[in-house]
């Protein structure tokens, strides 16, 4: 026995040693997943993106419907698979902080929140229901793979910006209207109802047949009025404004030319900009 311990103890730092190897292993495999260049790392991301977009249309699509225990089971699975991705961004994060900070980051934990919690509390489920809507937000995320991954996205950002801004600024807000004046009457009707109220008042059309009567509501019709106008205006600014796509110039540090530039228009350095034809010379 004696002579059996020291051998033991021996292994115990190896083992650590084999763990904190594998440990790092994995911890690169999923930073170049979410990082990386590679056929692999495309492929996992371009699956996040269809994963956002598909969470964001349920979301959307069930915010009117009575919840059901099916709904409740898949609610929690998502749940699960967004708090698994935020831990992996966690994991690999250079700067925990700033990752921390971020606004869709901080949306997911909201959603995360509320998809775990809903199940345990019965009363004023409606909140917890409209914070799903914080999803949309991430869409943010989705814009900044796809400016990675896509050429087209870089020579329309703009006004892909503005579609996605209104976009989340008309839903997110719809959930509210929602929630504050029309779930009473419930289901589909009443989402819809509220989604004509925004767009109505975000538009100015004010046709009047819908209202708000409470002092929160009449202050939530002025907050979609001033924002939702304001977005709707950059929307059509960037369509039919002249396009341009940003990259930075390494002389003078300007970060917005038109897509056929060849030389930066401030400081006439070459820019060398990517385009889906020939490269710039």
């Amino acid at each position: 026995m004696s002579a059996g311990t020291p051998l033991f103890r021996h292994m115990v730092p190896d083992e650590k040693l084999w763990h904190s190897a594998k440990m790092k292993k994995l911890h690169r495999t999923v930073r170049l997943l979410y990082t990386g260049q590679s056929q692999r790392a495309r492929r996992f991301r371009y699956g996040q993106i269809v994963f956002d977009a598909v969470t964001i249309v349920y979301f959307i699509a069930t915010a009117a419907l009575p919840t059901t225990p099916v709904m409740t089971a898949l609610n929690i699975g998502l749940g699960l698979l967004i708090a698994l991705d935020l831990v992996a961004r966690f994991w690999i994060s250079e700067n925990l902080r700033r990752e921390l900070m971020r606004i869709y980051t901080l949306a997911d934990m909201v959603v995360v929140l509320s998809l775990m919690l809903a199940p345990l509390i019965t009363e004023n489920f409606a909140f917890l229901r409209v914070l799903r809507g914080l999803r949309l937000i991430h869409a943010y995320q989705v814009l900044r793979d796809l400016r990675r991954e896509s050429l087209f996205f870089r020579h329309h950002e703009d006004a892909i910006l503005a579609m996605v801004n209104l976009f989340v600024f008309i839903f997110v807000t719809t959930s509210f209207v929602f929630v504050l004046a029309f779930d009473e009457e419930g289901g589909v009707a009443g989402y819809i109802d509220a989604l004509y109220f925004t767009v109505s008042t975000l538009t100015t059309t004010g046709f009047g047949d819908i209202t708000m009567t409470t002092t929160s509501g009449k202050l939530l019709s002025v907050f979609i009025m001033v924002v939702g106008v304001a977005l709707f205006v950059q929307l059509v600014r960037a369509i039919f404004q002249p396009s341009k796509i940003k990259h930075k110039c390494p002389e003078c540090g300007l970060n917005r030319h038109e897509p056929d530039a060849v030389h930066c228009k401030h400081c006439g350095d070459l820019l060398n900009i990517e385009t889906e034809g020939d490269s710039a010379t």
